[in-house]
């Protein structure tokens, strides 16, 4: 009897050894599932397929993009000028990007935009957003806008501009842009030529013109440039980013 009880026992201790080794795989899964959910954050169409493939029983239409959010704040070091701080923050969705920036168009001045997000390209990817806004504060107005990045391997070419229609002068309304050629050597690093049109700061050029140096770390960046070193007083820029 004893020896039937002991039988029995190793029995039910075996059935339940293997059915712990059946559960197991059923955790793995779900570890890929939270996996899945955390590569969400990438924006890029084919990632954000085989994300919602990857996840069993996601229903077909999820949105497999979530928001994403940058700040950064930009200090202009204006010998024998006003000196300035701007700030640009803006939230990005699959196509949608809106956007609000104070004092970039002008000194006092703020601007909301709504723009829609456009990619193409594998090997050269171009990304290209067109933009419409409202400027308030010591100017006031519409404006329509654009960014737009061209980038082959460790170079990009990018351009940020805005046309601003002054409703209080229309004579008052101009274009600003932001100019860049980059080279990353390492993936922290990015250096190249930089040029920009503005009303923040006034010099003898009308095309501010200089080099600039990019540092990135995780979600935080950091960015120094130096305008018209070698044609007249020069101006810097230093700009703090967080990715969040």
């Amino acid at each position: 009897m004893k020896c039937r009880l002991l039988i029995g026992a190793l029995m039910l201790t075996t059935l339940a050894n293997a059915q712990g080794r059946e559960v197991l795989p059923d955790c793995q899964r779900g570890n890929t599932v939270l996996s899945s959910v955390e590569s969400r954050w990438d924006t890029s169409p084919a990632l954000a397929q085989e994300t919602t493939a990857g996840t069993p029983g996601a229903p077909s239409d999820a949105t497999p993009n979530p928001w994403a959010f940058s700040l950064t704040t930009s200090g202009y070091i204006v010998r024998g000028g006003q000196s300035t701080v701007s700030s640009d923050f803006f939230a990005s969705r699959g196509r949608l990007r809106l956007e609000a920036r104070y004092n970039s168009e002008a000194l006092k001045t703020g601007s909301l935009w709504a723009g829609y997000n456009f990619k193409a390209g594998k090997k050269l990817v171009l990304n290209a957003t067109p933009m419409f806004g409202g400027v308030f504060g010591n100017l006031n107005g519409v404006a329509a806008g654009y960014v737009i990045a061209l980038t082959y391997k460790r170079v990009q070419l990018y351009s940020n501009g805005e046309g601003v229609f002054d409703d209080q002068n229309r004579g008052s309304s101009f274009f600003s842009s932001w100019s860049q050629a980059t080279y990353s050597p390492l993936k922290w690093l990015q250096a190249g030529l930089v040029s920009e049109t503005t009303r923040i700061y006034h010099t003898n050029l009308d095309l501010q013109r200089g080099v600039l140096v990019r540092f990135a770390h995780k979600n935080v960046s950091f960015t120094t440039a130096v305008f018209n070193f070698g044609w007249t007083t020069p101006t810097e820029v230093l700009s703090l980013g967080f990715k969040f």
